[in-house]
């Protein structure tokens, strides 16, 4: 049997199997001792106790890495008591009652960000599309049929909070989703940032404020602070008083327009459409395309609702998404031609307050202050939007050890995950006033991140048909809608930043930021073992007085985390992996070379079924050969299998190893 500095791991590619020869019952080892391959014997203590150990050379040259190796398993009987039985029906029904949130509820949350988005909406689409306004966001609104599908599909499927941040964590790697993670943080962040800094911009216009416009928007950020504390049951029904008042006003609105519409005739609307009109069709095409782009601001909010979909009722989500659609093709498409009908286009387009300016005209002083008022209420719920979306995905991030722990601590009373909506009110408090308060830096930035959250959608959906395509779920949506939605996506944020190509400038900085934090906090065990590395390599530290019990403390820190630092997959399980990644084959057959039985270990053939229940592509033959482990043994295989030394992989070996390397002739797969 070869040395344990030997490394004496060989798995080599085998020809595709016949079927015939597929069926054949594999023969014992004994009377058929070219069979199998290789594995060097591990004794496991007779206690239990101690650490596993690798023959593989640790990178740390003066220090231990016993704090890199796992104890060793053992085999536990567990009996389930009837107190573990109610406990656990216990939790069950607490899962279940945490969906407290009806289909009007649920759609109060995110319906004010949806419905409220007309008013700022409004105003940048007249002015970049003109008299084809209405178009363009008609157009806008349409493009969410392509949407709601496949959020419903998704959710339908996987419904967690924290989405679509969940979404990729369940069906991608964990850098996909931390990318869609700081992506969400910078939407529902900017959505309570923009809504309470355009509230206040909003107020500012109609009165003189006796403050700055900043201290209202932070104002408005640490009320809702303190709403949110009081849990989201209550955050939930004030919402939909919220959302009530806000559908009654545009309702009246839209009623008195029309009223003065039919009184004053089309006069107004002739004139805007002669001053506004393209000269050309292609400037026509050029107006509506730019509305179309900027449009779907008007729809800001829909990305937030998938956020909180666990708190929802059963079959609630799609009556969500069907009670925020309708509304805000109606609200947007009316008013705006409403506007375009009754108010001068330079007055449109030399005012942000185009509504209140439309309330006076049509109704007046009262009716003016009604939407006023109406503007701060529901640009207020889009602020209770963001806090309930972001406090979603932090307790996400802290589930699956992104966030510390003591971000899933909740108040006793109210049950409000405190730390979550202080950290959200800080970061908001932080993005306000790095962007020095300029509303229309962070609504660049938000316009930005909403079209960059909608992208994800189609695209997770993708990798949960390929990866996860048996989880049950309804509708199941087309691929062909998948695809289509996907490309949308991709034009309407190309067209973003063809009109203005300082968005993309505004958002990377946060985005990067956001990432890299993240980043850290995922792989901080791997940055604590590259700092002990370096101090491992660097003696003088050891002794000075001021870092001599470094090591001692980032190895205290790695414990803590109860986590492995580097966690070492088996050898034999890197090797398959490696070989199912890099060749085309169906077979592979692994070798143990041993002077006599004896040598064998007792659990290789065990192993070796795993192995191959744990490969259901690929076809796991163990081969014992009774040979010293030898380039001369390992060319007489090769000959006798009919396969060449270039297609056996083999693990490094060590400096003490008898053999040359290059005498050998197979492929180095692992360290």
């Amino acid at each position: 049997m070869c040395t344990p500095a030997v490394a004496s791991n060989v798995v080599h590619q085998a020809p595709n199997k016949s079927p015939a020869e597929s069926l054949q019952v594999s023969p014992h080892f004994a009377p058929h001792q070219w069979d199998t391959i290789l594995r060097r014997q591990r004794s496991r203590p007779k206690d239990g106790k101690g650490v596993k150990s690798s023959s593989l050379p640790s990178i740390f040259v003066n220090l231990s890495n016993i704090f890199e190796f796992a104890g060793w398993g053992t085999l536990d009987n567990l009996s389930l008591s009837p107190e573990d039985l109610v406990r656990g029906k216990a939790r069950l029904q607490a899962v279940r009652r945490a969906r407290i949130l009806g289909q009007f509820t649920a759609s109060a949350i995110a319906g004010n960000a949806v419905l409220g988005s007309v008013f700022y909406a409004l105003p940048v689409v007249v002015g970049i599309s003109s008299v084809y306004a209405p178009i363009s966001l008609f157009v806008a609104c349409l493009s969410m049929f392509l949407w709601r599908p496949i959020m419903e599909e998704l959710a339908s499927a996987l419904p967690i909070n924290g989405a679509p941040y969940t979404y990729f964590n369940n069906v991608a790697n964990k850098t996909e989703a931390l990318i869609c993670a700081s992506i969400l943080v910078l939407d529902f962040l900017s959505t309570a940032v923009v809504s309470a800094a355009t509230a206040t911009s909003y107020l500012s216009g109609e009165v003189a404020l006796p403050f700055p416009t900043w201290v209202g928007a932070a104002s408005i950020l640490v009320l809702f602070t303190f709403l949110n504390l009081t849990g989201v049951r209550e955050s939930a029904r004030l919402a939909l008083a919220m959302l009530f008042f806000h559908i009654l006003t545009m309702i009246v609105l839209m009623i008195a327009a029309a009223v003065h519409w039919a009184q004053t005739g089309n006069e107004m609307l002739r004139d805007n459409w002669n001053a506004g009109k393209a000269s050309s069709s292609s400037g026509v095409a050029h107006q509506i395309f730019n509305g179309v782009c900027l449009g779907v601001l008007g729809l800001t909010g829909f990305e937030t609702t998938p956020s909180y979909v666990a708190k929802m009722k059963a079959n609630v989500f799609p009556l969500v998404l069907r009670n925020l659609h309708y509304p805000a093709i109606l609200f947007n498409v009316i008013l705006t031609t409403s506007v375009l009908a009754i108010i001068r286009l330079p007055d449109i387009t030399s005012g942000a307050n185009i509504l209140s300016l439309l309330a006076d005209k049509v109704g007046g002083p009262w009716l003016r202050i009604w939407i006023v008022v109406d503007a701060m209420i529901v640009l207020c719920g889009g602020v209770l939007a963001g806090f309930v979306s972001s406090c979603q995905l932090f307790e996400q991030l802290a589930h699956d050890r992104i966030l510390p722990q003591f971000y899933l601590r909740t108040m006793r009373i109210t049950s409000s995950p405190y730390i979550s909506i202080f950290t959200c009110t800080s970061l908001c408090a932080l993005l306000y006033a790095s962007a020095a308060a300029d509303l229309s830096l962070l609504s660049k930035m938000f316009s930005f991140t909403f079209l960059c959250t909608m992208a994800t959608f189609p695209f997770c959906l993708l990798l949960l048909k390929f990866h996860r395509g048996r989880l049950p779920r309804a509708p199941h949506t087309p691929l062909l809608l998948v695809f289509a939605t996907m490309s949308v996506s991709t034009v309407l944020i190309a067209g973003n930043i063809a009109i203005d190509p300082t968005t993309a400038g505004y958002f990377a900085p946060y985005f990067i930021g956001v990432f890299l934090i993240f980043l850290i906090t995922q792989n901080k065990a791997r940055i604590l073992r590259f700092a002990f590395w370096i101090y491992d390599h660097h003696t003088r530290l050891h002794a000075w007085k001021f870092t001599k019990g470094w090591g001692a403390r980032i190895i205290n820190i790695i414990a803590t985390m109860k986590r492995q630092p580097g966690p070492q997959i088996h050898i034999l399980s890197r090797m398959l992996i490696y070989a199912y990644r890099n060749e085309v084959t169906s077979c592979v057959k692994i070798i143990h070379f041993t002077d006599n039985e004896k040598g064998m270990p007792s659990e290789l053939e065990a192993n070796a079924k795993i192995l191959d229940e744990a490969f259901p592509q690929i076809t796991v033959d163990l081969v014992i050969v009774y040979a010293p482990f030898s380039p001369v043994s390992v060319a007489t295989l090769a000959h006798r299998l009919n396969i060449p030394p270039s297609l056996m992989f083999m693990g490094c070996p060590g400096k003490d190893s008898p053999h040359k390397l290059e005498e050998f002739g197979t492929r180095i797969i692992t360290s």
